[in-house]
């Protein structure tokens, strides 16, 4: 075992060594510290400063499927503006409806369904064909020549001949309807009615003159103060023949009567 002695110089002669290798190494310029500057001297930070500030996170996208719900007043405020009327119901619609076309109609004529203008077939003299009865060519003829006196105004000589008429032959429909003309020219509207139910019975297959058996009782029916019936007889006419010229002017007539004030 090494002395005491031979321990402490060997630890001098380490300590030599070191200051000597000490002193050989290159030395640092010694440099003056600066003085503080509240300017260039860093604030110094605390454990929790010097940490990672994390970034906000990123805003979350607006969601587009669901709406901002409005206010309760903005909701009143919506529903009133884009609130559509309730329909009435059908009932009441349809009774309004009703009501005013009939109001509107009480007002206006209607207007009649007419035909188109038939032909001319006013001659008796045509009718006596070949085939024709002996009476009935008789009763023709003596029913042209009442015509004829009804046209140059004499009806009570008319109404004498055409008497004579259904003397030679009562099935004689003509000799019916200008008897019943004479007596509507004398005065017997009520007779004159009379003697068109009959021609009316024995003309059911000629419009044109079951047209003029219509403007003949419409004309009666005027004179007896019956004004609607009168106006539906010469509708009746026009319907049958919109060429009756009776039927056409004596509406006119009435309907110019109707609109003209109480005197």
């Amino acid at each position: 075992m090494l002395s005491l002695r031979t321990k402490n110089s060997l630890l001098g002669a380490t300590a030599g060594w070191l200051v000597f290798l000490y002193g050989c190494a290159p030395q640092r310029p010694y440099r003056a510290p600066l003085p503080p500057s509240s300017s260039t001297t860093p604030a110094l930070r605390t454990p929790q400063s010097t940490a990672p500030i994390p970034a906000p996170p990123p805003p979350e996208p607006p969601d587009t499927s669901r709406r901002p719900v409005p206010q309760e007043g903005k909701i009143r405020e919506q529903d009133i503006r884009t609130q559509s009327p309730t329909p009435p119901p059908a009932g009441k619609e349809t009774k309004e409806s009703s009501r005013q076309a009939g109001i509107g109609e009480s007002h206006t004529t209607p207007e009649p369904t007419v035909s188109p203008a038939l032909p001319d077939d006013s001659s008796l003299l045509a009718k006596i064909t070949p085939g024709v009865t002996p009476q009935r060519a008789a009763s023709l003829r003596l029913t042209d020549e009442g015509r004829k006196l009804l046209d140059a105004g004499d009806a009570a000589k008319a109404l004498t001949r055409l008497e004579r008429t259904i003397a030679i032959d009562s099935t004689n429909p003509y000799g019916y309807f200008y008897l019943a003309k004479a007596q509507n020219r004398l005065g017997g509207y009520k007779e004159s009615l009379n003697f068109l139910d009959v021609a009316e019975s024995r003309l059911s297959g000629e419009p044109f003159w079951l047209a003029e058996v219509h403007a003949l009782r419409g004309d009666n029916y005027r004179a007896l103060g019956q004004p609607q019936r009168a106006e539906t007889s010469y509708m009746q006419s026009l319907r049958l023949n919109s060429g009756n010229r009776t039927a056409a002017d004596a509406l006119l007539r009435l309907h110019a009567d109707a609109q003209s004030p109480t005197k």
